[in-house]
């Protein structure tokens, strides 16, 4: 280009310029927009103040290094997206971590399991007991190349929130032996590296419970050893105190910890920890059901962490709400894909708030600082400015969240009010100079109203003093940026949402040894597939616990280990499954349930109908996993070493149980408020090894119909081995319950 060819160009940008001055900008609708945003300020620019307030970005004292924006993959949220098909399975993939695709996140964090209930189930620990090291369990490792496959800049985050009984060296207490758990640990992070070629960037100390000064230097000076200095530690994924008071006081303790991580927050921060001089992040948050209110409370603290709080990295429980919805927390992901039997799944509207961050900020990027390009704004919002290392690239972004339309599960959030507003951004520096920005925006929909999310507006003019003006409504989202080439990235034909399929019937030999079958999700204790040396059961499902983990749902002893599956919302079926328990290490009774009402860590408290057998003493039918309830008990010789068929019916108020073939009790099915309705399940009576196979679920219809088959009439068999037993439905806590409901 020529001398006077520039000329030309910057003569005719400052004249686009100072048409410009004093325009403020107005994101103008489409036709079909319009009604909708009319009057209201936002699109339209309805509702507009007599005045703008003036933000100045300042482009120097830039201290804070932005981190990253993350989800989370712990509490066995991610259960169901291993078994999704590969076409929409590689679709969720692409939203969460293709970069500049859809949420591009920036950082993935992964729960290192330890057999114990974490909040929607249990994730396999890689070391049940002490003699034992396997990387194939679970599906994080999967979870983790996937990501990298996407995005190979993507940094990883690991922490335990519960740890195997053996690791406490005696006692319930990860920190009874420093050395023992902080080897655990480190073989956790060196197996992701051998296995899978993984290397973590942080490690966590205790997910929100106690950390233990003398626990993190042993595991710093462990990593150190073991060649992982690199790896960063967070702790301790809790409060801002004790552990930034803790850091000041100790000078090795501040020089093991990296990163002050805590949980919601509420935007807020202390100054004992922005005096420990650590970057402050927000480990986990958000946590709450994704429709747009949850969208709004997503939005709201990705600005806010910082303007109010200093904190330079957001990370969300969870990543994907890919659970049962019926379990604890339901949709509390970015996404949602809890269908993989029907291909269904649905991006929510937090994959694009988190595009509006992520897509246009890379980690490294400095925040301004507060009061010069992040600040609340005057009549309600907030807006950041993030800065590229090299001082050329300019991102800022800008919410206007309502506080109703905001509100994140916890913690409490004060009331306040937002107003539609015009405001001038004064740019300085060298941004000064720029002709425009590009810009994307979202508008959450709410009372009827369509959302507009991520929409491409094109360019915003600057003006020739460097000058940004806009009209903002309420519950909107705006990045203005340098970068260009981002995109709303989309796939088409999303397969229908149906029911869980019926009949189902899975026998384990097409899985992988160590995997945990598709669809069944270990509430308590840790279930595997493994191989048998009976040649009629060639790959067999096993509980594989034998001791009270070092737990981490809190004052709750989950001794009954239990796994669910199907749909909540069965409550005439059938199901059949071969059980085997023996003698090494065995737990003392085995069960299938229907009508089960309870995960998460209110397992302990699970109703239903429990089908239990127990060697050496025979049947017990409870209404509850804890044997609190009983309905039916009947002595008869069920041994060790053997394989049992048992079959569970209800149909039409009626409770059948067989066993081999062989009916063995039937009994009123409990009344309300016994749940009439709810999950299958399979577990055992406590800790112990049980082994299961051929499981089957159908209807109740044909299930009432092979029951029938099976031994040719409805009078019940017997014989020497199994004894015949009679209704007793007068004996149950539940029908007496009712008796005295009915009273006059």
């Amino acid at each position: 280009m020529s001398p006077l060819t520039v000329i030309v160009v910057l003569y005719i940008i400052s004249c686009v310029n100072f048409l410009n001055a004093y325009t403020t900008y107005n994101v103008i609708p489409t036709k079909d927009e319009t009604r909708r945003f009319y009057g209201i300020g936002g699109l339209s620019g309805g509702g507009r103040t007599t005045h703008s307030d003036v933000y100045v970005v300042k482009t120097d004292n830039l201290k804070r290094r932005f981190l990253g924006i993350g989800g989370l993959s712990a509490g066995a949220t991610s259960k169901l997206l291993v078994n999704y098909p590969e076409q929409q399975r590689n679709e969720i993939l692409d939203y969460l971590f293709k970069p500049e695709f859809g949420a591009s996140l920036q950082i993935l964090k992964v729960e290192i399991g330890g057999d114990a209930q974490s909040t929607d189930g249990t994730e396999a620990s890689h070391m049940h007991y002490p003699w034992d090291e396997n990387y194939q369990r679970g599906y994080e490792w999967w979870l983790m190349v996937e990501a990298k496959k996407r995005n190979p800049g993507i940094m990883l985050y690991c922490l335990p929130w519960a740890f195997p009984a053996w690791v406490g060296d005696g006692k319930r207490d990860p920190y009874n032996n420093p050395n023992l758990t902080a080897s655990y640990v480190v073989k956790w992070i060196q197996g992701a590296r051998k296995y899978y070629n993984l290397t973590m960037d942080y490690v966590g100390v205790w997910n929100e419970r106690p950390y233990n000064a003398k626990y993190i230097k042993t595991l710093r000076q462990m990593l150190d050893n073991a060649g992982l200095d690199q790896v960063q530690i967070v702790a301790a994924d809790g409060l801002w105190e004790p552990i930034a008071i803790d850091i000041q006081a100790d000078k090795e303790l501040a020089k093991a910890v990296d990163i002050i991580g805590v949980h919601y927050p509420g935007t807020k921060t202390t100054q004992m920890a922005i005096d420990t001089g650590k970057p402050l992040w927000s480990s986990e948050d958000y946590s709450t059901f994704n429709d747009n209110v949850g969208a709004g409370c997503w939005a709201r603290i990705l600005n806010q962490n910082y303007v109010n709080g200093f904190m330079t990295s957001t990370i969300s429980w969870n990543l994907i709400a890919s659970y049962y919805e019926a379990l604890p927390f339901a949709r509390d992901g970015l996404m949602t894909a809890d269908s993989p039997w029907s291909g269904y799944y649905r991006v929510d509207a937090p994959i694009w708030i988190t595009a509006h961050m992520t897509q246009f900020t890379h980690q490294g990027w400095y925040y301004t600082a507060q009061g010069s390009g992040s600040s609340l704004l005057k009549d309600g919002g907030s807006m950041v400015s993030l800065i590229s290392w090299n001082g050329i690239q300019l991102t800022i972004v800008i919410e206007t969240m309502s506080r109703n339309h905001s509100v994140c599960i916890r913690p409490f959030l004060p009331e306040y009010d937002v107003k539609p507003q015009n405001i001038s951004i004064q740019l300085t520096g060298y941004f000064a100079e720029l002709p425009s920005l590009f810009v994307r925006y979202s508008k959450l929909g709410f009372d009827g109203e369509d959302s507009i999310l991520f929409k491409d507006m094109g360019t915003i003019p600057v003006t020739g003093n460097g000058t940004v003006q806009l009209s903002l409504g309420v519950d909107e989202v705006y990045t203005l940026s340098t970068l260009e080439g981002r995109q709303k990235g989309n796939y088409d034909n999303v397969p229908p949402q149906k029911p869980f399929p019926l009949p189902y019937m899975d026998d384990f030999e097409s899985y992988e040894l160590y995997k945990e079958p598709f669809n069944f999700s270990p509430q308590v204790g840790s279930f595997e597939v493994l191989a048998s040396k009976d040649v009629f059961h060639s790959r067999i499902l096993r509980q594989t616990v034998i001791e009270n983990p070092i737990y981490w749902c809190l004052f709750i002893d989950l001794v009954f280990p239990i796994g669910i599956l199907g749909d909540f919302s069965w409550s005439d079926i059938y199901v059949e499954v071969d059980v085997y328990i023996g003698t090494v290490n065995a737990t003392s009774g085995a069960y299938v349930a229907t009508r089960v009402n309870k995960g998460g860590c209110d397992s302990f408290a699970a109703e239903g109908v429990f089908f239990f057998i127990f060697p050496g003493q025979g049947i017990v039918i409870t209404g509850d996993l804890a044997r609190t309830k009983e309905l039916y008990n009947q002595e008869m010789n069920i041994s060790t070493n053997a394989w049992y068929k048992m079959g569970l019916l209800v149909k039409d108020g009626q409770v059948t149980g067989t066993l081999n073939g062989q009916q063995v009790f039937s009994i009123k099915a409990p009344v309300s408020p016994a749940p009439q309705n709810g999950f299958v399940a399979l577990g055992t009576a406590n800790y112990g090894l049980a082994d299961f196979d051929n499981l089957k679920i159908t209807d109740s219809t044909e299930g009432s119909r092979m029951v029938k088959e099976t031994h040719g009439n409805d009078e019940m068999f017997h014989n020497e081995k199994f004894t015949s037993v009679k209704d007793r439905p007068e004996d149950t806590l539940y029908f007496k319950s009712q008796r005295l409901n009915n009273r006059g």
